[in-house]
């Protein structure tokens, strides 16, 4: 459709040419230059006006313009000869174009002596300069605006700018030269689109002012266009770099850090971008710390382009190629510096011989010049940018390349960071995995289920969790989290797990072990000290024995987050236990507590990673897990599952997280026998019958000799050496038959080494010898000595 001339429209000749030839707009100004109206013409081909070729005509580089002088055919017969401009305007809505063809009527008429237009100076400025008068017409040009838009000043004369430009933005212009026009006051306008015929893309600052005459009415307006072209770019080129500081690195992730890259340099400095990484020699390790040598394998991280789904792009995401020395990847990684192609200089084509693929996109779309740069950072060479333009006319310039290379200096640096988190990160997490049992063991006591995950963001945490086989049957059951991430975290750990678990193996009672443990943290912290860190090492734990014979659970906890019971068919609830100072504040009393569990009961413990969010608080994290435990049903593993899915956000938890599920098992009492044993050594053999027949009676014959042994000596050591009153309890379940006897001394034996002459210091040497594991723990009452003997695989 033809534009739309609301204001002074008479002043111009103006005619609409369709794709087809067909004069389809006919405006006053045209039937005041050759008499035809518009229903004459509108409709006939615009070659039945024209009267011969045109002569001088001109056109520019894109095609979209000419002017020249025309003989046209007058209604009256005669022939009229006029210079006129034509412009290709937009699509119209069936996909064709048309021309729009204008000239002047008035710009030569009668003027005022004293016609203040005509007196305006800075005709002879550096900058370029127009007048134009009350109806926006142009009056004067002087030489260097005559320039920049490619006409003399003698043809353009009574024309409108927005007649003379044809483009979008001359009607924006002459809108604002309106308002000067109307209100009187000068108005400074920036324009960042192509002004003249040569398509230079030049930004301009274009200064209003009105033109008055001698009693201030205003008489015109004269516009000055100044090319601030440079001072533009450099303030685009700062731009970028201050967007590229602030986008690319929001994330420690290699592939995100490059996909920034991308964005940030299109469409500001390329039209596509392709982001290629050296693979490092080994997982985890560093990339090349010298020039690699051709051919090289480089993966695709990133692409994007200006054009919607990077069309341009021959690799996909993720895909490893490998480079030849003549290629734009592998080029300016050998050369070790940032290497500019042209198709004009042929050296860009030379680059893809090598890909037919390629080669064939480069003309498909039209890519006239491309910038390979390399990624470095710390002296590491980490991989390469490719730069392409083809709908920018411009090539890379020097600047160009600076402005490149300054951004992707940026983004390696956040790459090779990204890179090193993640080596920290995977070393952080072997290191954790490695300290956390591969699998639970199996006990007669509980079922055990659990799930450990590194935080997603963070950094590995120092959370853990364990599960302690004990003696007599009974099993201990520990979580715990390491204040703060990574390495040192994890480190940290390990030496509390290991330490939990020697102190569980002389069966400490929970308060009592974390005593011990707070005592450690508290050493931890002072030897961090001493090496110059802030010395602040802390720790919460959660400590649980249970007894599958008395099914009863004793538990205490530094700081941690309490356990969720889960009774058989009753609601989840939790356990009320005092809290306990976390690890590390030193010389704090932790308290016990100790309860009752049904068979079949299950215990939840965790980390506060599970429960906590910065979208809900604590208490809500403790609802939701009692949901989720609330439709338990038979596996350990699911409910596991289930927790993870309920409370955890889908893109992984902020912080560690670690579950443990048990669910207790309770020992029957026909699997015990106990005897209480008088204070006379004569008694030591009836004791002996009375276990071998209980064995019997259990169909343990197998383990008969050994136990008649093991009883003999322990029974007859706490008849020599202990307190009364001596008790002996034999515990079995399928696997291992327990010896244990009671008393009320507190003083522990210990293995020695008998001389030959020696008559005795042999009787727990061959209880050592005899049986799978033995130990003594201290109860409230005094000791216990307890030995396990494996029973016979019967299948």
């Amino acid at each position: 459709m033809s534009p739309v001339y609301p204001f002074d429209d008479a002043g111009t000749a103006r005619a609409v040419i369709d794709a087809r030839g067909t004069l389809a707009g006919w405006n006053g100004g045209a039937r005041r230059l050759l008499g035809w109206t518009a229903a004459d013409v509108v409709g006939r081909p615009a070659a039945d006006l024209l009267i011969g070729e045109a002569t001088g005509a001109v056109f520019d580089p894109e095609g979209s313009r000419w002017h020249g002088l025309v003989t046209l055919r007058h209604r009256n017969g005669s022939d009229v000869s006029v210079w006129v401009l034509a412009h290709r305007t937009e699509a119209a809505d069936d996909g064709t174009s048309e021309w729009l063809v204008v000239t002047p009527l008035d710009g030569d008429g009668p003027r005022l002596a004293d016609d203040p237009l005509d007196h305006a100076g800075l005709l002879q400025s550096p900058c370029a300069v127009a007048i134009c008068d009350d109806r926006l017409r142009l009056r004067r040009l002087n030489d260097v605006m005559a320039e920049l838009l490619g006409l003399p000043e003698e043809h353009v004369r009574g024309l409108r700018l927005s007649e003379v430009s044809g483009k979008p933005h001359s009607t924006d212009i002459e809108r604002h030269l309106r308002r000067v026009l109307t209100t009187g006051q000068g108005h400074d306008v920036q324009t960042y689109v192509p002004i003249g015929i040569d398509g230079r893309v030049n930004t301009w600052l274009a200064r209003m002012s009105p033109i008055t005459d001698a009693s201030g009415k205003v008489r015109g307006v004269c516009v000055a266009a100044h090319d601030f072209t440079e001072q533009y770019r450099v303030r685009e080129r700062l731009q970028l770099v201050n967007e590229a500081s602030v986008r690319i690195g929001s994330t420690l992730d290699v592939t995100r850090t490059a996909q920034e890259l991308a964005e940030v340099c299109v469409p500001a400095l390329a039209d596509f971008i392709s982001v290629d990484l050296l693979d490092p020699h080994d997982p985890g390790g560093e990339p090349f710390a010298g020039p690699p040598t051709a051919p090289i394998a480089l993966r695709r991280t990133a692409h994007l382009s200006i054009t919607p789904g990077t069309p341009e792009a021959v690799v996909e995401i993720g895909h490893m190629d490998r480079y030849p020395a003549a290629s734009p990847q592998a080029d300016p990684l050998l050369a070790g510096h940032s290497i500019v192609a042209t198709l004009d200089a042929d050296d860009l084509e030379q680059w893809l011989t090598w890909d037919p693929e390629r080669l064939r996109r480069l003309k498909e779309f039209g890519i006239h010049s491309a910038m390979s740069v390399p990624i470095r950072a710390r002296g590491l060479t980490l991989g390469v940018a490719v730069l392409c333009r083809f709908r920018s006319p411009d090539g890379f310039t020097p600047d160009d390349v600076l402005l490149a290379e300054e951004v992707t200096a940026r983004a390696a640096v956040c790459i090779d960071n990204a890179r090193r988190y993640s080596r920290e990160r995977e070393t952080a997490i072997a290191l954790q995995r490695s300290l956390l049992p591969r699998s639970l063991p199996s006990t007669a006591a509980v079922d055990a289920a659990s799930r450990y995950l590194p935080a997603a963001r963070a950094g590995v945490g120092g959370d853990w969790f364990d599960v302690i086989p004990l003696s007599g049957m009974r099993v201990a059951m520990v979580v715990g989290d390491v204040v703060g991430h990574g390495i040192q975290a994890s480190a940290t750990m390990g030496r509390l797990r290991t330490a939990v678990r020697t102190l569980a193996d002389i069966d400490l009672a929970p308060d009592e072990l974390l005593t011990h443990l707070d005592d450690l943290v508290v050493r931890l912290s002072a030897e961090a000290g001493h090496e110059g860190s802030p010395g602040e090492v802390g720790a919460t734990c959660l400590y649980a024995v249970y007894d599958p014979v008395s099914r009863r659970c004793t538990l205490a906890r530094a700081g941690h987050p309490p356990p969720v019971v889960v009774p058989p068919g009753g609601a989840p609830h939790q356990v009320d236990l005092p809290a306990g100072p976390p690890l590390g504040l030193g010389g704090l009393p932790f308290e016990s507590a100790e309860f009752e569990l049904r068979e079949g009961s299950v215990l939840a413990f965790y980390t506060d990673g599970l429960i906590e969010s910065r979208e809900r608080d604590v208490d809500a994290g403790h609802e939701l897990l009692r949901e989720a435990l609330a439709t338990y049903a038979d596996s350990l593993d699911e409910t596991c599952d289930r927790v993870l899915h309920a409370l955890l956000p889908t893109g992984g938890a902020p912080d560690d997280v670690a579950l443990l599920l048990a669910r207790t098992r309770g020992l029957p009492a026909s699997q015990v026998a106990t005897w209480h044993i008088p204070a006379d050594p004569a008694l030591v053999a009836p004791i002996r019958k009375q276990v071998v027949e209980q064995l019997d009676a259990w169909g343990l014959q197998d383990a008969a000799f050994t136990a008649e042994l093991v009883v003999s000596e322990l029974v007859t050591n706490a008849i020599r050496y202990g307190a009364h009153p001596i008790r002996l309890r034999l515990i079995h379940d399928t696997a291992t038959l327990i010896c244990e006897v009671s008393d009320t001394s507190h003083t522990a034996p210990h293995l020695r080494r008998a001389k030959t002459w020696d008559e005795g210091g042999r009787g727990l040497l061959l209880v050592a010898q005899l049986t799978q594991r033995w130990g003594s723990r201290h109860t409230t009452e005094g000791k216990t000595i307890w030995a396990e003997i494996a029973l016979l695989d019967e299948g």
